[in-house]
């Protein structure tokens, strides 16, 4: 006879699969708001895209490589899933769920590092090219790194700590959004004269669908990396992410109100994403006050970050994901060494900064050399038109379309 335990924590990673699923769309909902109008075609095919290839190539050869068993400690490439009896508990030993949930659950993490990078570069990238940088970094990159700590590499030997990816998913992706953006450069009409231009977005209705869907998926994304439907743990969970978003929310707002003398919507919605990404990495072992403190912090790093990027080092990011992914990633982790007892903050660091190394190294690698071949980048004369237009096609908004 099934236990009930059983039945409960799979019923639980399998639901929690799903919240994460959803996640995919507010990651459209928000880069589609944050864009213009004449890119919107190009953001959601990018997106559905980058969903799929990652369920592909991570059951061809993502999950074992991940989780390779008997692990080598760097690289341990795997072949696809197996066949098996759906019916039984085969991952006992670290969780009470079948095999096909722990593959559906670690599969909707994997493409969201590509889906990091695909709000980075928006407006400007090639879509030929984007794809096959999505493929090589969701269905190599990803599990390379993630096997490092969750799948028993040297990262999780020295007892680096990453509950629920603030460095192995989202650090990761946001600095190989660093990478891409950097060898694109930055949309027409981004800097001139030495003046950064705001290009705004067309829908902040838009944002904030895709800010709460995130943030409703997150529950998924963290709750489940418990790997269980422990009452405690999961409740415990849900707090601190609730409140690190909260007051990420709060510390963006009032600080961009400060500097700006006006509330600025875009900063308070990637506020809530930026206490979201900082309290991943120790949800499970930090306080409630902790967390707060964790998210506050996220959105004056957001807040600045942003600034840096985009006025001082002059990257454009149209979404913001560098900061809000990659920043508060290593902040989230680190803050682990702070706030727990229990993790150092000198293994924390190593371990983050190993992560966002590798996945900026392989990304300049990788999209320089689809940059030097393929070329990257969409004409900058026709830029104007819209990749709509010019990649697919056909506009998002046919009745009422604009340059803008």
């Amino acid at each position: 006879m099934i236990e009930l335990k059983f039945i409960v924590d799979n019923l639980w990673i399998l639901i929690s699969a799903l919240l994460v699923f959803i996640m995919h769309l507010g990651f459209s909902a928000l880069e589609v708001g944050l864009t213009r109008q004449k890119n919107t075609v190009n953001v959601l095919f990018k997106n559905m895209f980058i969903i799929s290839i990652g369920l592909i190539s991570y059951a061809l050869i993502g999950f074992n490589t991940m989780y390779p068993g008997e692990f080598n400690n760097i690289l341990s490439i795997g072949g696809p899933i197996g066949f098996v009896d759906a019916t039984k508990n085969l991952t006992h030993a670290y969780g009470d769920y079948t095999y096909y949930s722990d593959f559906l659950f670690q599969a909707m993490f994997a493409a969201t590092g590509a889906t990091i990078v695909s709000g980075a570069v928006a407006e400007r990238v090639k879509l030929s090219s984007f794809l096959i940088f999505a493929t090589l970094l969701v269905g190599l990159a990803y599990p390379i790194a993630g096997a490092w700590k969750w799948g028993g590499g040297f990262l999780d030997d020295m007892g680096f700590y990453d509950f629920a990816g603030s460095s192995v998913v989202h650090a990761f992706g946001g600095f190989a959004a660093l990478a891409c953006a950097w060898l694109l450069g930055p949309r027409a009409d981004k800097y001139k004269n030495g003046k950064t231009n705001a290009l705004n977005g067309h829908s902040m209705p838009l944002v904030a669908i895709g800010v709460f869907l995130l943030w409703f998926g997150w529950y998924g994304f963290n709750g489940g990396s418990v790997l269980s439907a422990d009452p405690a743990a999961v409740s415990l969970v849900f707090v601190t992410t609730s409140l690190s978003a909260a007051c990420g929310v709060l510390s963006s707002m009032f600080i961009s109100w400060f500097i700006n003398k006006k509330p600025d919507y875009t900063i308070t919605a990637n506020g809530a994403l930026a206490g979201l990404v900082g309290i991943t990495a120790g949800a499970d072992v930090v306080s409630i006050w902790s967390a707060c403190i964790i998210g506050l912090i996220s959105g004056i790093l957001l807040v600045f970050g942003s600034s840096l990027i985009e006025k001082v080092i002059k990257i454009d990011d149209p979404v913001g994901a560098i900061t809000v992914h990659g920043i508060c990633g290593i902040w989230g982790t680190i803050a682990v060494g702070i706030f727990s007892t229990q993790h150092s903050i000198l293994t924390q660091t190593i371990g983050t900064l190993t992560i966002s190394a590798f996945a900026f190294i392989f990304s300049l690698i990788v999209f320089g050399i689809l940059k030097k071949t393929l070329g990257v980048r969409i004409n900058g004369g026709l830029e104007h038109q819209g990749l709509d237009l010019l990649e697919h096609g056909h506009a998002a908004y046919p009745d009422f379309q604009t340059n803008s």
